[in-house]
Parts: C-alpha cells; structure tokens; sequence
C-alpha cells in the first residue's frame, strides 16, 4: 500500500468519525457507527451514520444513498460491518450485494454476536483493510467496547468547579458556578444518556429534577439515587416532575423503618432497587458510619451492572458531589469526564485529606479529547487511554 492510499485511508475514517459523532445519544445501545463510500472512480458519493435501534445501520444509509454508484468502490466505516441479523439484516450482506470492492474499517467488532464480518467479505472477494491506527475511531468506539468487555455502562463524571477546585462557592458568594452555556450544555448531554446518577447527599440540598430542560432529548434518563437508608423525601422534586423513572438504589436490609420508607417512595411513584453487598463484599458496604450516600465498590459495580441488564442502561452522566464522585474514581468505574472550570470565582482550595475531582482526574490519567470555553467557563472532555 502507497503511502498516499494510507494517508487517505486515514482522511476517509475520520469523515467517518466525524459522521458518526453525530449519532451520539440516537444510535445506543448500538455502536454509532460512521461510513464514506466512494465510486470507481474515488469521488466520494456517500456518507451515512446508525440510526435509532431498527433503523439503518451506517453502511445501509451510506449504501441507499450511493443508488448503485458503489459498484466497484472503496467503502470506508469505522466499525466491522456486523455479520448476524438482530433488529436488521447483517451489512456484511448489503456491502456484498453493492457490489463494493474495498472495505477499510477503522476497528474489529468486539462483541462475539456481531463479529466475523471481514472473513465474510474476504470470502465474497473483497479486499478488507483494517486501520486501528487512526485515533479518533479508537476514541469514538472506546465506549462500546468497554460496555463489551465488562458489562457495565460507560459512566461520564461530570462536575462544575472553582478556580480551586471545589465544588460549591465560599459562603457569600453565589452558588452557581457555571455560566448560561455551560448548563445548556450540560442539559443536552442529559438528553443524550440513558442515566443520571447522583446521590442522597445532593438530594437533601439542592433537591434538583435531574431532567433535560430547554433542549432537544434524544433519550429521556432513568434518574438514579444512590440512599443506602431510602432517605429520598416522597414530595422530593425528582419525583414530583416531569421526567425518566426515578430508581432509588439502597442497602439490601430488611429493617422495618427502610421497609417503611421504600413503601412511601413507591407509592410515590420511585422504583428502589435493594442492593447487596457482592460476595467478595467489603466491610466498606455496610458500615453505617461511611459517608452518606456512599457504597462500597462491589455495591456499586453490582449497581451499574443491574442498570445494564434489566434497564439497558449504556451511558450514565453523574450529577452528584464529590463524595460520590471520590467513591466512583476509587473504584475504578469513571469512563469519562466532563468539567466545567469557572475561571472568575475565588480560589477555595479543598483540605488536603480530601482530594479534589480534578486530583482524582489527573491520577486516572485519562486523555482529552476536546477543550473549549463557553463564555468564562473553561469546559474538557477527557475519557480512558484505550
């Protein structure tokens, strides 16, 4: 292969990438998956990205929109074409009977349903490529082979912090530390997760609604509340508005005054969800004297794992504090970040017992996967090195 063909073949998966990036909060619990195809003759004909479940894979739209220009053309997609028939037929099939004749995708399928589709090309007489080199591909399809490999929703942990670090404001001072856009943003990151999580600690003080307000939802999130003891007030705000369904998340004990309030919360309309401490538990989980609103790490995983398999929960975006968001980054379970840095407030600097999300974040050595600013508010997206 010249270097030309690579550099090209490099070009071509990043358009694709950049098509699929779109599909961020439509595709799930798909991969949202980019293609480019070209004629014969290497003029780019079509682009296409997955849509909702039972829609058209990207290959598909990329295939309907080229009416029959891809006879004899190069198809670039960022995801091995899948090989079995879920809600539609596989692409490997759509791919053959376009008549393509080169394939170059960006990575190899990880779930073992779905895989096989190179070999199926091959066999048709097609010529594959697989670039994994390129790294905007491997950042897109971080999260869907992580969901693969462990079974647990790819959990992005979001926060606003001062200058400092800290997450709320030194007395006197206004409690916001976001601008307008930052929680525009912010709402329309909510609108694109199949969950939000926060913890009985943000509950009882700020009683926030954790809905996706004044923007355009993709998805409307199960609200998650992490109460060890169902302390979540029947009449709290999360319940009492428009919204996904409420799931309180709690220790699995069979007292009577946690019998009693889980009564009250379903009858308000919440769904809790007792969770047990794993077999291989930690004392963590059951200490009455932890910080409120904190599991142990098994609890928690054993959490996310349920939120996956009975609620097909693939993104979780975290609205919660920092003793959550410490439980969180300790057990291993951050994906993602996303933070947003006021740059106009009073340093307040965390005690040195306590380390700050941003420590935390930079201990995970996680890479950036874009910066920006909306109005005085310093906003980065950082996810895995993968």
């Amino acid at each position: 292969m010249s270097i030309e063909t690579h550099d090209h073949d490099r070009r071509m998966l990043e358009r694709a990438a950049r098509r699929a990036l779109r599909g961020h909060g439509d595709a799930e619990p798909n991969p949202s998956v980019g293609c480019v195809i070209a004629d014969i003759d290497g003029q780019v004909i079509a682009e296409g990205r997955t849509r909702r479940p039972g829609g058209a894979h990207a290959e598909i739209e990329a295939i309907r929109l080229a009416a029959g220009g891809a006879r004899g053309g190069t198809a670039w997609v960022t995801l091995e074409p899948c090989n079995h028939h879920g809600r539609t037929p596989p692409c490997v099939d759509a791919i053959i009977a376009a008549g393509i004749a080169r394939v170059v995708v960006g990575s190899p399928e990880s779930h073992e349903l779905a895989s096989g589709g190179m070999d199926r090309l091959r066999d048709a007489g097609i010529e594959v490529v697989v670039r994994p080199d390129v790294v905007s591909v491997r950042r897109l399809h971080a999260s869907f082979h992580a969901r693969v490999s462990t079974g647990l929703p790819w959990v992005i942990a979001k926060w606003a912090e001062t200058s400092g670090g800290a997450l709320s404001t030194p007395p006197g001072v206004s409690p916001w530390i976001s601008g307008p856009r930052s929680l525009r943003m912010v709402h329309r990151e909510r609108g694109r997760v199949d969950a939000i999580l926060t913890g009985i600690g943000t509950i009882l003080a700020d009683d926030p609604r954790l809905d996706a307000r004044d923007v355009r939802r993709r998805r409307t999130p199960i609200r998650v509340v992490i109460d060890p003891d169902v302390e979540t007030p029947p009449n709290a705000s999360i319940l009492t508005t428009t919204g996904g369904p409420v799931v309180i998340a709690c220790r699995d004990d069979d007292r009577s005054d946690l019998r009693a309030r889980s009564e009250r919360l379903t009858a308000a309309g919440a769904m809790v969800l007792p969770i047990g401490e794993p077999d291989e538990g930690s004392a963590i989980g059951d200490d009455h004297r932890t910080l409120r609103g904190r599991f142990s790490a098994g609890r928690m995983r054993s959490l996310l794992r349920r939120l996956a398999e009975e609620h097909d929960v693939t993104t979780l975006l975290t609205e919660c504090g920092p003793g959550l968001l410490r439980s969180l980054f300790e057990a291993d379970l951050v994906d993602a970040a996303l933070v947003f840095t006021a740059t106009q407030t009073p340093k307040d600097e965390a005690s040195p017992d306590e380390p700050r999300p941003r420590d935390l974040l930079r201990s995970a050595s996680f890479e950036t996967i874009w910066s920006g600013t909306r109005e005085n508010d310093c906003v980065v997206w950082s996810q895995r090195r993968t």
